[in-house]
């Protein structure tokens, strides 16, 4: 029997909190509520990896992690709690780092003959004639030839196995190449073994060979002849220290050795290529994971078999699949799923954009939770003080830059610079089309890059999924290419208008040829990493009028969600997709819930709020050297500190080291302004020691704390009610402050929680609400809500109704109510700090029956019940009729 789906609880899975400690979560996850385990990728990743998105090997489970012993207890044991599972897969991209990976490194040694050459998306009829069927590897820190004659790259050899090293990166010797070095070693050693094997080397089939007979000969030739060769190396040693002299010998030559590297399949350059030379498709701008070509079955099925496995045992339920914007045919990739997992349950980390929506044609359950993030989290925000925020935000920081306009100049910054490879790929592709046609032959390289990343700047949502396979054009994708064209059109006048015009035929597929459908696939690919990089990455860190409402499918300009506005979105939600997953905090968010509710409450008193920044800046201003930070990273840290406190030193300097880094207005992560950054580690170090400076946040931060704490009980509470599968993040079932990642994905104290929800059933709403600071209230209403919603999973069923409800009266504004299967009512105050705890004549009218607060214990009637009288003991409700209760 499957456990039905009641709730989710990520875990973060690394080294040091693996699939044992996972298992010791198992019993205390099920007396919370929680119907399904959902971990971290665990497919075998980089050594040593905190998260698990760099997978190098989808055969197996990560060995790290406890293997396939430790793995299987914690399934078995989910099973035995009567429990379920929801996988984490990374079907987009692989690392490709270190020789861990065995795909890459057969396509590093074996080039286009490798038996993974098509499972990685490798352009090998690179733009770069110089380099033809070559992998650009950008890993040295200086120019290729100054690193060769400083000597730091070396040859290595181990009983006939032979490898080029540079510092901690290792490299395959194609064994096609090795011919001449062995026949010079034979010469010397007068051997006419190590000679037979010297012509043998040389009469492998070259790594270009794509046929597959010469394919299978290449290996089955190599692999016999390696053999072979570390035989002869351990029976006749004297020959394996002539090979090693000989590469003593190489390693002292710049020519040879560089004569060897040559016959490579790939080629060795500075790191700052990888911006605009790269040959591969990477996941958005790291050149350590490499992009899959997971249209092929055979890689589909490769990358999958070991999911799709566990489906099938029953030891897992559900998927969830990580980025498919950067798969090329995301459409056709979730109906192989799904046919391969029929019954499973398939959530997509799609980023929506406000207004857009998920793909119809994805047989899928629905998103990870994004886009109910944003909505839920603007319900706390006063729309009213939007003006007074604008006022405050541009006076103290002096950015008068728009919105909208940050965008499009970061958007541009991130395509011509960390996506420069890409967009010069398309550029070459466009250029070899443009070739094929008169009418366009004559437009310079420069104008054909100018219309592509104009385009992609303006695109409006990650991207469209316009493919020859679908039977017809989305006209949702039609209308975003058609902006997007237009609004470059307009940026662009000096561009050939008729240029655009092409290239929108293009992207709309109205172009035939392969070359035309190639262009369309892959810019589809660059506009989801731009966007990414662009706002996420990039505006999200300069743009600081309220950063709450920076978050992951946010848009910082809809300042607030109304009532009415909330309730239409639930009400599309349980039409369209009723499993997909609510979130409020994910190992990817900017901050977490309770950090942004607390924020939140600035836009309540936006006067206090401004005098206290001028205040800090003013109390701050000796710390300052050479007007930096700039005020508008003062301003981002005044609210980092006022959402995350009390934070310290340490947490705060690597916080802001990452947002400067992220900014990307004085430093970054590839061009690192040291003097900048030491002037921002200064700054906080100076502040975080400043007492009269931490006593003024302090003073100002505690009326806050409270009422923050009741925001999020309110948002907690309609996310296990709101139509979908409520998620809750690893730790946040009390208060969490936590940032960006690393911070976020810190280890969990959960001894604490479990004696804490083991105390609770013998506590009152009094007794629970004096254990405010421990964060009992929060833990009490995800384990009372949930108990409900396993007791009663027909309540919230895909088909059961969602109907708003409104209050009445005076403060009716600050109330969100709504009922779930004329069952239950979820009721919760927002935009808190301006009741004072005062109601006055605001009432919600109940349905008739009998109502119990599963919250309290309290009984209501049905009719009109005065608000005040409905949170005098907790701060939010939840009333169940009595006939639906099983005391």
């Amino acid at each position: 029997m499957l456990p039905e789906l009641i709730a989710t609880y990520r875990v973060q899975l690394r080294p040091d909190f693996g699939f044992e400690q996972a298992k010791d979560l198992i019993s205390y996850l099920s007396d919370l509520g929680i119907s399904h385990l959902y971990t971290s990728p665990y497919l075998q990743a980089e050594k040593g990896s905190t998260h698990g998105y760099d997978v190098i090997d989808p055969d197996c489970v990560n060995k790290e992690l406890g293997g396939d012993g430790a793995h299987e207890g914690m399934c078995k044991t989910l099973i035995n709690n009567n429990m379920g599972h929801v996988i984490d897969v990374v079907p987009n991209h692989m690392a490709i780092a270190s020789r861990q990976n065995p795909w890459w490194w057969d396509v590093l040694e074996n080039g286009p003959s490798s038996r993974y050459a098509t499972y990685f998306d490798v352009d090998w009829e690179s733009s770069d004639e110089r380099w033809p069927n070559k992998i650009l590897l950008p890993v040295l820190g200086d120019h290729y030839g100054r690193i060769l004659e400083d000597g730091q790259l070396q040859l290595r050899h181990q009983s006939g196995v032979f490898t080029l090293n540079y510092h901690e990166h290792t490299f395959p010797i194609d064994p096609s190449s090795l011919s001449g070095l062995l026949h010079r070693v034979a010469q010397t050693c007068q051997s006419e073994m190590l000679g037979f094997l010297a012509e043998s080397h040389a009469r492998i089939p070259r790594p270009t060979v794509t046929a597959r007979q010469f394919v299978e000969r290449r290996h089955r030739d190599k692999a016999v002849l390696a053999s072979m060769l570390s035989t002869l190396c351990q029976e006749t040693p004297e020959i394996e220290n002539a090979i090693n002299e000989e590469i003593a010998r190489i390693n002292l030559s710049p020519d040879a050795l560089d004569e060897l590297i040559e016959q490579q399949n790939y080629r060795l350059a500075l790191w700052r290529m990888a911006n605009q030379d790269l040959g591969y498709r990477r996941f958005f701008d790291i050149k350590d994971l490499a992009g899959l070509r997971v249209e092929e079955m055979e890689v589909f099925q490769a990358i999958h078999a070991l999911p799709i496995k566990l489906i099938r045992r029953g030891w897992a339920q559900g998927l969830r699949i990580d980025h498919p914007d950067g798969l090329r045919y995301p459409t056709s990739y979730f109906k192989h799923l799904r046919q391969a997992c029929p019954d499973a349950w398939i959530v997509a980390e799609k980023i929506l954009e406000p207004n857009e929506k998920l793909p119809e044609n994805w047989p899928i359950d629905g998103t990870t939770g994004y886009d109910f993030l944003n909505l839920v989290g603007g319900l706390f925000v006063d729309p009213e003080a939007e003006d007074a925020f604008s006022q405050i935000y541009e006076s103290f920081s002096e950015n008068q830059t728009p919105y909208m306009e940050l965008v499009y100049n970061n958007k541009r910054l991130v395509l011509t610079e960390l996506l420069g490879s890409e967009l010069n790929r398309l550029t070459s592709l466009f250029v070899r089309i443009c070739e094929q046609y008169r009418r366009h032959r004559d437009y310079s390289r420069h104008e054909l890059f100018t219309a592509l990343c104009e385009t992609a700047v303006h695109f409006p949502v990650y991207r469209s999924y316009t493919s020859r396979s679908e039977e017809a054009l989305r006209p949702e994708d039609e209308a975003h290419i058609q902006e997007a064209i237009a609004g470059a059109r307009q940026n662009q006048t000096d561009v050939d208008p008729e240029l655009f015009e092409f290239l929108k035929e293009l992207l709309l597929l109205r172009v035939n040829g392969t070359l035309a459908n190639e262009l369309a696939m892959r810019f589809q690919q660059l506009t989801g990493p731009a966007m990414a990089k662009g706002v996420e990455d990039t505006t999200f860190y300069r743009y600081n009028r309220l950063v709450s409402l920076n978050e992951v499918g946010g848009d910082p300009t809809r300042f607030g969600i109304r009532i009415a506005d909330f309730h239409q979105a639930c009400l599309d939600a349980q039409m369209l997709h009723p499993l997909s997953m609510n979130s409020t905090s994910t190992h990817d968010t900017k901050r977490s819930e309770d950090v942004r509710t607390r924020l939140a409450l600035l836009t309540e008193i936006p006067e206090r709020w401004a005098d206290a920044v001028h205040r800090w800046a003013s109390h701050n201003e000796p710390y300052r050297k050479n007007g930096w930070p700039e005020k508008n990273t003062e301003y981002l840290l005044y609210q980092t500190l006022v959402g995350a406190w009390p934070i310290d030193e340490e947490r705060l300097t690597a916080y802001m080291e990452k947002a400067v880094r992220e900014s990307k207005a004085h430093t970054s992560w590839t061009k690192q302004n040291e003097d900048y950054e030491r002037v921002i580690r200064d700054f906080v170090t100076a502040i975080m020691h400043d007492r009269e400076f931490l006593s003024d946040v302090a003073r100002f931060v505690a009326p806050l704390i409270h009422p923050g704490r009741i925001n999020s009980l309110s948002q907690t509470l309609i996310k296990l009610t709101a139509p979908g599968i409520p998620d809750i993040y690893q730790g946040t079932e009390l208060w969490d402050l936590s940032l960006v990642d690393p911070d976020n994905r810190r280890l969990v104290d959960f001894e604490k929680r479990k004696a804490l929800l083991q105390s609770l059933p013998t506590l009152s709403p009094e007794d629970i609400m004096e254990c405010m600071d421990e964060g009992l209230p929060k833990l009490w209403s995800i384990r009372q809500t949930l108990h409900f919603r396993r007791n009663q999973p027909e309540c919230f069923a895909p088909e059961s109704a969602y109907t708003p409800l409104y209050a009445k009266g005076s403060k009716s504004d600050h109330v969100l109510a709504f009922m779930r299967a004329n069952t239950a009512i979820t009721l919760v105050p927002r935009l808190f700090k301006l009741l004072d705890d005062h109601w006055e004549d605001t009432t919600i009218t109940l349905p008739e029956g009998n109502w119990r607060n599963i919250l309290t214990g309290d009984r209501l009637s049905g009719g009109g019940t005065f608000i005040g009288s409905c949170f005098s003991r907790f701060p939010v409700a939840l009333f169940v009729r009595e006939e639906n209760l099983n005391d």
